[in-house]
């Protein structure tokens, strides 16, 4: 099963990403790879931004628009998550972890999984792992920017 494993590290607090990667409304604003939150689409959202353990979130990137459920929320550590649907992956699942750095920053581990679809699927493990690699830094850096 092809898989990603990517790291990124931001001076902002735990809690400050943790925000962020709680309310998918945020995911727009801080990750270059994704263009909208499609709400209509999406089941779940919190209107505090604190997106629970089966929470859909529907993204956009291009033309392209996938859905995700959250499957594990733990508080200011740990966030999983699984595709509901996905036109080039299948069984596609994915948990970013947060950790405290030594000077008060924020590890970010972001590891998934998943099976190709038929078509364009062959592509993802040259493709998923570096567009992943700029999520996580996307997130580190507006994080930083933004704490």
């Amino acid at each position: 099963m092809p898989s990603y494993h990517v790291h990124a590290t931001t001076s902002a607090r735990p809690d400050t990403v943790w925000h962020l990667l709680i309310d998918g409304r945020s995911w727009p604003r801080w990750s270059s790879g994704i263009d909208e939150l499609v709400e209509d689409r999406s089941s779940g959202l919190d209107p505090h931004g604190r997106d629970g353990v089966g929470t859909v979130r529907v993204f956009r990137s291009g033309r392209t628009v996938a859905g995700e459920r959250i499957t594990e929320v733990v508080e200011n550590r740990r966030i999983a998550y699984e595709d509901t649907f996905n036109p080039a992956l299948r069984d596609y699942r994915a948990v970013i972890e947060l950790g405290p750095t030594a000077t008060g920053g924020t590890t970010i581990t972001w590891r998934g999984t998943w099976s190709a679809r038929p078509g364009i699927g062959w592509l993802m493990p040259f493709v998923l792992p570096r567009v992943m690699q700029r999520g996580a830094d996307d997130l580190a850096t507006y994080a930083a920017d933004h704490a």
